[in-house]
């Protein structure tokens, strides 16, 4: 496939205008998005309700439509999915993205229309093979092909004529020929429903391709890679496939598995940071050496954000692009060509930069532990068991944490933090203290409640046995590239039920040790 290299490079390579735009023109297409958002948005049962009209301004839209989670946008989604038209965007929908669940539902069905495709999933995607390009002229990456680890087609759990899938499903479905081409293996192992087979299967169809880059969710491609050195009897990526040059990863945080991955794939890989979620395609990395990601503020999307302090209270403030500051957290909320209106994802971002807009994602509004007035978000989790294992030479599969609440006027509250490990540190109890140092240096209100155990003692590390997250996924009937173990809860309901079924041999590290 050396042939399409060259042609299929300097396409990309030519798309420069792409550059400048999402650089230096940011503001500029918000405010032309949001009005062909809007102008859309006039012709649906949901602009009729909330009052939309031709030439809409901002602070009227601000006005007319509040901010939306899912629960108060279903009404809506579910309307679309019995089969009305024109409900949320100007134009049937033919597709939904299943995510994960909510408080209130199992399952979460995210519209996605033709337009959403076009000016978002596949801009972006061509967008970030523009940057890759930019920062690596000499690549190779179009004369082998691309893993993208996704999920399935699958049924709504409701009589309807539109269709379901992993976002990563739909795309693929509906992706074009080119594309499809230089992916591996074909589009009827990257669907397989039942997850085991698949890895097994991707595995098997590709140990001996030609394979230049791999896409998908840490955690679950790290399975894949491990099946394919088993099949293949080696001991590093770089013998199975040698021309590998990048890994577009996103879903969850990095930083807890890049051990992992550095033992078992070459240095000259590239890690490309991406933000694409069910509701859309939101930013990537466009710098070598700093992972922090670029807004995509000319893909369709319309953005605004709630400082996060502000979350829960009565009158949420939502600001403009324009408006923001660097280093405050936000909570990310967006308006898309799916008929997603101010619809706050979930997730909270950190700016970075503003000339151009940079942002690290920091979290999310609902995956935090405040049970002590620490306010630990995940972003602070994700780096202090990063610098853990560094400090211990451990290597991390997967964690969560919860608190241990006061039951009597004695004790006091501490976080339990339940983790599985491919590499067990060389000292436990050092893992510990790091990771509780750590923490007092990230977060001032977690050091606060811990200056002499005043309202936390020290965390306890249970040490889970291999295997145990992912069983808990399989008996949540959770499988697949878009289900993520949630990092921090607020309550034990989870991390109870984990425990639930792990063997009675589970090593505990408490503050006593």
């Amino acid at each position: 496939m050396q042939f399409l290299n060259t042609p299929i490079r300097a396409y990309f390579g030519f798309r420069e205008e792409r550059i400048v735009s999402l650089y230096e023109h940011a503001l500029e297409t918000q405010e032309k998005w949001f009005a062909f958002l809007v102008r859309n948005g006039l012709k649906t049962r949901f602009g009729k309700d909330f009052g939309f009209t031709p030439n809409m301004s901002y602070e009227a839209f601000q006005r007319n439509v509040p901010v939306q989670n899912y629960e108060a946008i279903y009404p809506y989604i579910e309307r679309v999915i019995i089969g009305d038209d024109y409900v949320l965007w100007n134009s049937k929908v033919e597709w939904m993205a299943k995510s994960s669940g909510t408080t209130q539902a199992k399952s979460k069905y995210i519209p996605v229309t033709n337009d959403s495709l076009k000016l978002n999933n596949y801009l972006s995607a061509k967008d970030s093979l523009t940057f890759y390009i930019e920062l690596f002229p000499e690549t190779d990456i179009f004369a082998g092909k691309g893993i993208t680890l996704g999920g399935s087609i699958q049924k709504i759990e409701m009589k309807t004529k539109v269709k379901c899938g992993d976002i990563s499903a739909v795309l693929m479905e509906n992706m074009p020929v080119i594309g499809e081409y230089l992916k591996a293996p074909g589009k009827n192992v990257l669907l397989t429903e039942d997850w085991n087979t698949k890895l097994h299967l991707i595995a098997e169809h590709t140990v001996n391709e030609n394979i230049t880059s791999i896409s998908g969710v840490p955690s679950w491609m790290l399975l894949v890679l491990k099946e394919v050195l088993k099949i293949s009897k080696k001991n590093s990526m770089s013998e199975v496939w040698p021309n590998l040059e990048v890994f577009f990863h996103g879903g969850v945080a990095f930083a807890p598995y890049y051990e992992e991955y550095k033992k078992i794939v070459s240095n000259s890989v590239f890690f490309m940071n991406m933000y694409n979620a069910s509701e859309g395609f939101f930013g990537f990395q466009d710098q070598r050496f700093c992972n922090d990601m670029l807004l995509l503020s000319d893909n369709g999307v319309f953005y605004e954000f709630i400082e996060i302090d502000e979350i829960g209270v009565r009158k949420q403030k939502a600001i403009p692009l324009q408006e923001v500051e660097l280093h405050k957290e936000y909570a990310l909320i967006i308006t898309t060509p799916a008929g997603l209106w101010r619809y706050e994802i979930g997730d909270t971002i950190i700016f970075t930069s503003l000339r151009p807009f940079r942002f690290q994602i920091s979290g999310r509004t609902t995956h935090y532990i405040n049970a002590f007035g620490e306010e630990l978000v995940v972003d602070n989790a994700d780096k202090a068991v990063a610098e853990a294992c560094r400090q211990t030479n451990a290597i991390l599969t997967e964690y969560t944490a919860a608190p241990i609440f006061i039951d009597s006027i004695e004790t006091k509250g501490k976080h339990q933090w339940l983790i599985e490990f491919s590499t067990l540190p060389d000292d436990i109890e050092k893992f510990r203290i790091v990771l509780d140092q750590t923490l007092k240096t990230l977060n001032s209100d977690y050091e606060a409640k811990r200056t002499k155990d005043l309202m936390l003692v020290a965390p306890e590390i249970k040490i889970a046995p291999e295997g145990t997250f992912l069983n808990w996924l399989a008996k949540e009937n959770k499988l697949g590239g878009q289900y993520k173990v949630p990092r921090l809860q607020n309550d034990r309901r989870m991390i109870d039920e984990v425990q639930e079924n792990m063997s009675s041999s589970v090593l505990s590290v408490s503050s006593v040790c």
